[in-house]
């Protein structure tokens, strides 16, 4: 990989009383991302399944980051209803904040 493949992560609290903060205490959210393109290529997470970690790699595998977060935020609203929905949220905010930050750096504004 020559740059042009990002690993981004975030950090958010998890609900108390779950599963997944019993064991993790917050959930991480990973992306490689190709960052001229914003497609998510691979995405990893921490939550108390595999099912739902699966089901999150999944969905959001392939989309982009180009536009913001908004698209994918809704779209976990309609199809994520686990607990730990509010933290992916807030997650993929954070990685999003961060992508538009290295997007700035590296002169690729659009």
């Amino acid at each position: 990989m020559d740059g042009d493949i990002i690993l981004i992560s975030a950090y958010a609290k998890l609900p108390s009383g779950t599963a997944s903060s019993e064991m993790y205490g917050v959930m991480a959210l990973v992306f490689l991302l190709d960052v001229a393109e914003g497609t998510i290529v691979d995405v990893d997470c921490t939550l108390s399944t595999r099912m739902a970690e699966r089901f999150v790699a999944k969905l959001l595998t392939g989309k982009s980051l180009r536009n913001g977060p908004k698209e994918l935020i809704d779209l976990i609203e309609v199809v994520y209803h686990g607990s730990a929905q509010k933290a992916i949220i807030t997650a993929l905010r954070d990685i999003s904040n961060k992508y538009g930050r290295i997007r700035s750096q590296r002169g690729l504004l659009s």
